[in-house]
């Protein structure tokens, strides 16, 4: 077992490279271990050697979408929409794409989802362990550099077409209002004033925010803001999913303020989606 008074480094990957390096099994070598594709019926038919082309498996792994945050006069709004597409079909109708990382931050993903869930969850681990191992709270900043290099690390996997694009947001503590970071599959970290989207349908949710968007508005008023955004994605772009009354399935939508994070119930968003809809039909 690892004990924190036996690392020399704050950094939870570092640590792990040092003790544990068997637990550092990137998604890419267990690919590889399993050795099969899919033959024209869609059965599994192992390789010859068990040698796996990455790049020829990326249509048959879960691909998650559309996501964006927004900032509103007292913080900063995450979402997601919930489908994840295989190919030309629905691969999953209720994945999950926004994580909270802490009190005040939270993550969302887009790319191959696997390894994107990989990465969220590694995020989450690497800020609790650094301050749990400096008894601080790490910055906003501090937590989007860490990202950068974890998204940094994913290169080699983004160049066979298992690529990683997350949005980080939260509300910054020192500078007292809401922030967003955006990332190229690089590790090139940029920052957005006002709201950003990516994913297959981020251009659609853009252009929707771009007439939708003004600064200064009201937590009320971005939801509305947001959740139409999702809808001209879902709209517009096959591989996003709007809201899906008859199974209850509704885009994930998390608000970060002073206070910390919350999540936008079910019933609130199901109400903004009708709300929506007698607009459209005017």
């Amino acid at each position: 077992m690892v004990g924190m008074h036996d690392n020399a480094t704050s950094d939870f990957l570092e640590t792990l490279k040092q003790k544990r390096p068997g637990l550092l099994k990137t998604f890419h070598e267990q690919l590889r271990e399993s050795a099969s594709v899919l033959d024209d019926r869609g059965w599994e038919k192992p390789l010859a050697s068990g040698r796996v082309s990455v790049a020829s498996q990326v249509g048959h792994l879960l691909e998650g979408t559309t996501i964006l945050a927004a900032v509103y006069k007292d913080g900063v709004i995450i979402a997601g929409d919930r489908q994840a597409t295989e190919g030309f079909q629905v691969g999953e109708r209720r994945i999950q794409k926004v994580y909270e990382v802490d009190t005040y931050s939270a993550i969302a993903i887009a790319g191959v989802a696997g390894p994107c869930i990989e990465m969220a969850k590694l995020f989450q681990v690497q800020v609790e362990f650094y301050e749990k191992i400096e008894g601080t709270m790490l910055s906003l900043e501090g937590k989007a550099n860490y990202l950068a290099n974890m998204v940094r690390q994913n290169l080699p996997m983004a160049m066979q077409g298992l690529i990683v694009i997350p949005i980080f947001s939260g509300y910054d503590l020192k500078r007292k209002h809401g922030r967003i970071f955006k990332y190229d599959p690089a590790g090139g970290r940029y920052e957005e004033e006002d709201y950003y989207a990516i994913g297959s349908g981020g251009k659609d949710a853009r252009s929707s925010l771009k007439k939708l968007y003004r600064s200064g508005m009201s937590r009320d008023e971005l939801l509305n803001a947001v959740t139409e955004a999702l809808w001209d994605a879902a709209d517009e772009d096959l591989g996003t999913g709007g809201p899906d009354f008859l199974r209850e399935i509704y885009p994930t939508i998390k608000v970060i303020d002073q206070t910390g994070i919350s999540n936008v119930p079910d019933s609130e968003i199901k109400i903004l989606y009708t709300e929506l809809f007698e607009k459209l039909k005017q």
